[in-house]
């Protein structure tokens, strides 16, 4: 079988596993699996996501997506209910997030009352009580031209977060609030601007500092299609919102050298657009990464090697020797139609490998 590594398609090869890594030696194997005609990967990472519970881990590995990326939820005792559990897609959580009083994602249940944060004299609190509960990054809700926390509050959190060795990642749907991110030192940027793209000076400035993109495109365009009902697209965005602007960020944002990150924003709350369900939506965000310019390559890397390395997960996100025994193989060829990644054959969580039977009873 072939390997793509999560830099580079690799030669045919053999690979190992041993118990939850990936071994050294493949001489004294006690199981085969034939990988003729296929492709290995490594697990895939969702960047961006709201996880609702056990079930839909189970149906993350059904779609070959071993590490989620929960960008917001509640409370603490919820979401470590969900980590740890040998076998299911892995996660890390950001937590109860920081908004501001009035803006539309504070009428969430649990993570609105939660979350606020007034002025930037509450940051040191509310970053150190995150912490505390176990998030593993901060998110800062940027919900410009709407209510959200000032530049100097913004300022005040990334700060703590770096101090406390968090990264941070901002939600912002406006150039105005991706303007105020990128001038604070996040991390990275999750969603596009919808009003106007991310142009080649402000592209620059986030390659020029490392900072990465995860563009949630899926929900880019269900935010902004006709499909959705036009008082939940005043609410959720804009006027002016077009998914033209948010294709255009990444394509720009590409060019510039910023890490994209491939993340999808997938939840379940019946007051939010979008109607895609967990695992099959990250395979369409591969698919519109690629229509934006990305390469079949860098659309898997985006959901990959990078996603790994931007979030510190240094035993994932490649296919090596000691990392995790996440891995996903396919039929066909991805680097030739990145839509090839959708025939998954088997998937191995942390070495607990699902088979055929397995993962049709998790569709």
């Amino acid at each position: 079988m072939r390997v793509f590594d999560g830099r580079q398609l690799l030669p045919p090869a053999t690979v190992a596993l041993d118990d939850d890594r990936i071994g050294f030696d493949a001489s004294d194997a006690k199981l085969v699996v034939d990988g003729a005609g296929a492709a290995l990967l490594p697990g895939l990472i969702d960047a961006h996501l709201h996880l609702d519970g056990r079930s839909a881990l189970q149906r993350l590995v059904r779609f070959g997506v071993t590490t989620a990326l929960d960008m917001a939820n509640a409370p603490p005792e919820f979401i470590d209910s969900m980590r740890g559990i040998r076998g299911l897609t892995d996660i890390r959580s950001a937590g109860t997030a920081a908004l501001a009083p009035g803006c539309v994602h504070s009428q969430i249940p649990e993570i609105g009352e939660r979350g606020l944060i007034r002025n930037a004299g509450e940051a040191e609190r509310f970053v150190t009580e995150r912490c505390a509960e176990g998030s593993n990054y901060l998110k800062v809700l940027i919900d410009l031209p709407g209510p959200s926390p000032d530049r100097a509050t913004v300022d005040a959190l990334v700060a703590t977060a770096h101090r406390l060795g968090r990264h941070v990642v901002a939600h912002a749907l406006s150039y105005e609030a991706a303007e105020m991110a990128q001038a604070a030192g996040v991390d990275a940027l999750t969603h596009t601007p919808l009003d106007r793209p991310l142009d080649r000076i402000m592209a620059d400035r986030m390659a020029a500092v490392g900072q990465a993109l995860i563009p949630t495109l899926v929900m880019m365009e269900s935010l902004t299609g006709p499909s959705t009902p036009p008082q939940m697209r005043a609410e959720w965005a804009m006027p002016g919102a077009s998914f033209d602007s948010a294709r255009a960020s990444v394509v720009a944002a590409h060019r510039a050298g910023v890490p994209i990150l491939a993340g999808t924003d997938t939840n379940t709350d019946a007051e939010a657009p979008g109607d895609f369900t967990f695992g099959d939506s990250l395979h369409y965000e591969l698919e519109l990464l690629v229509d934006a310019g990305l390469s079949t390559v860098d659309a898997l890397r985006a959901a990959t090697v990078l996603p790994a390395e931007h979030f510190g997960l240094t035993d994932r996100g490649v296919v090596e020797p000691g990392r995790r025994a996440d891995l996903v193989l396919v039929d066909g060829d991805p680097l030739h139609d990145i839509r090839a990644v959708r025939s998954i054959s088997r998937v191995w969580c942390s070495g607990i490998e699902h088979t055929p039977a397995h993962l049709a009873r998790r569709s």
